[in-house]
């Protein structure tokens, strides 16, 4: 028996920030963010050896424990170790597993796409598959968020793990109390045709610690100029939200812009010189907007620009020698997962 799951990351369009602790408690957090095609993976092949076994070709690590009640979080994979420890505590009456895990993501930790929380939620789903688990899409992500925040001390915001297990084009809300609102938007097909030729996913060559900007983001609530910010982002993703249904481009690349110039606001480290130089070319060279994707200070730079103009952008972009150019189309699924029989497993 093998089980496989698979899970799209995310392009936050509008309202990064607001979702995390204590700004969405004390004021309300929305965010409008869609699923794309690039996801993370995970495989799992039961055994019978008494060992867990994790292999992670894209970070270039293999972890091989006993199978036991607990297993630690501070050898390396966390993630991993974590979400094994909360399987077997409160879902299989603390009864160890004995299994092979292999995963992997088509983006690399610190993009800005959601990779750490996308990765949970597929392993999770992985597991449900095969422990046939009763989690719901609220109880998936809200396990996901639990794990990440409370298990693991992790710092960041809700949207993540929500827009991976709910996928497709997503308005979403955040209260106190953990309470979360997940609004499925209908996005007509002549839209999302003309927003996906409009968009250039653009590496910049660094990863970053989305934990310590979020920490800095977290004390903005002290900070007048910082909170004056964080309510325009939450006031530009109504606006957004309404521009992406109705097809207004113009007004989804000046909410984009406007997006950007109040979240380098919320936290210094968001932006730095080499963004700003990065950010300067994109303009100069066809794009209309840009912004940072995820948390800030490095990672993809989300661009807008003319359909017409994107083939020239991409080609001055390659000559650029620390970065990537990718192009993506959006996905209206959350993660999924299935189960092959396989004799010889």
């Amino acid at each position: 028996m093998i089980i496989r799951s698979k899970t799209p990351l995310r392009l936050g369009l509008a309202g990064g920030g607001t979702d995390v602790s204590p700004f969405c408690d004390l004021y309300g957090g929305c965010v409008l963010n869609v699923t794309i095609d690039m996801f993370s993976y995970c495989t799992i092949i039961p055994k019978n050896n008494g060992k867990v076994k994790f292999i992670s070709p894209d970070r270039n690590e293999i972890l091989e424990f006993d199978a036991c009640v607990k297993l630690p979080i501070d050898k390396g994979l966390p993630l991993h170790c974590g979400i094994y420890n909360r399987i077997v505590k409160d879902f299989n009456k603390g009864e160890p597993l004995s299994f092979e895990m292999t995963t992997y993501s088509d983006a690399p930790a610190g993009s800005g796409l959601g990779t750490s929380s996308t990765m949970v939620v597929t392993i999770l789903k992985a597991f449900q598959e095969w422990l046939n688990l009763p989690l719901g899409e609220y109880d998936m992500a809200s396990l996901a968020f639990d794990i990440e925040r409370n298990d693991l001390g992790f710092s960041g915001g809700k949207q993540d793990q929500y827009a991976a297990t709910f996928g497709g084009l997503n308005f979403m809300e955040f209260y106190a109390n953990n309470r979360v609102i997940v609004n499925p938007l209908r996005m007509k097909k002549w839209i999302k045709n003309e927003i996906e030729n409009s968009l250039v996913l653009f590496y910049t060559g660094t990863s970053r610690d989305s934990g310590k900007i979020i920490e800095e983001q977290t004390k903005a609530t002290k900070n007048e100029k910082s909170m004056e910010a964080m309510f325009e982002i939450k006031k530009q993703t109504s606006l957004m939200k309404e521009a992406v249904l109705k097809g207004d481009f113009a007004a989804i690349a000046s909410s984009l812009h406007q997006n950007w110039l109040a979240k380098k606001k919320t936290a210094s480290v968001i932006s730095n010189p080499h963004i700003e130089e990065t950010y300067n070319y994109i303009m100069a060279n066809g794009g209309k907007a840009a912004k940072i994707s995820g948390a800030g200070g490095g990672g993809f730079m989300m661009i807008w620009c003319d359909p017409k103009d994107r083939y020239q952008l991409i080609e001055a972009l390659k000559k650029r020698q620390e970065g990537k150019t990718r192009v993506v189309n959006f996905v209206d699924y959350g993660t999924q997962a299935w189960t092959i029989y396989d004799e010889e497993n």
